[in-house]
Parts: C-alpha cells; sequence; structure tokens
C-alpha cells in the first residue's frame, strides 16, 4: 500500500550513479580515486552500495558536476521547510 524509501535503495541508486558516470567518462575505479584522492576500495564500496561516507559522495559529485545540483534541492528542501505553514 505505502512505498517507502529504504536507505540501503538510495545508497544503492547512488552507487549505480556513480558507475555509469564513471564508465561514462571512460575512467577506471582507480583513475577516478587517484582524481579524489581516496582509495579504489572506496570508489569500489560507493558503487557496490556499501558503506561510504557523506564526504566521500561530495567529492564525487563535485568530480561529475552535480555538486551544484544536489545544493540547489537541498536549498530547496530547507526553503520549503522553513516556509510551510502549521498545521497546529
Amino acid at each position: 500500500m505505502f512505498n517507502t524509501v529504504e536507505i540501503k535503495d538510495v545508497k544503492n541508486e547512488i552507487g549505480l550513479l556513480v558507475k555509469a558516470i564513471r564508465k561514462q567518462r571512460g575512467l577506471s575505479q582507480t583513475q577516478l580515486a587517484k582524481s579524489l584522492d581516496v582509495s579504489r576500495t572506496t570508489i569500489q564500496n560507493l558503487e557496490l552500495g556499501k558503506n561510504f561516507t557523506v564526504d566521500t559522495i561530495l567529492k564525487v559529485l563535485k568530480e561529475v558536476d552535480l555538486l551544484e545540483q544536489l545544493n540547489g534541492k537541498v536549498v530547496e528542501a530547507k526553503d520549503q521547510v522553513l516556509n510551510a505553514k502549521s498545521l497546529y
């Protein structure tokens, strides 16, 4: 009846997005890791939706020119919350 988004599902989607962008740009995991100053294992785990830090995903998003887009969505959500009228 209700569709809920689970954290693991979002992590998997982020991993698939990173992998697709990396492949589209013709980069290996090692090359992407080197450009971000992280280990290849970090990129591998990210792509598999395994534990990764917020800093890691933000570095990747910056590298692939998506950080500004994410920031826009965060600002938009924040503004909606701040401008919402109380139901009480």
